[in-house]
């Protein structure tokens, strides 16, 4: 197996990291701000499945208000 040449892979890392595309300002704010809502609606509705599922299991064990 050859030896790595170093000189050459970071020519070529140089080289990919041209050909990416970074987001803009905005479409990183968007993304970020899409990303908070969907955390939140995704918690709500865990913590709504929670409380369902404890009203159920205070409701079999008849443990409770």
């Amino acid at each position: 197996m050859a030896r790595p040449n170093v000189q050459q892979f970071a020519r070529e890392v140089r080289a990919e990291v041209r050909k990416v595309t970074w987001p803009s300002r905005k479409e990183t704010l968007v993304t970020t701000g899409m990303v908070f809502v969907m955390v939140i609606v995704c918690a709500l509705f865990f913590l709504l499945i929670d409380q369902v599922f404890a009203f159920a299991i205070r409701l079999i064990l008849g443990i409770g208000g």
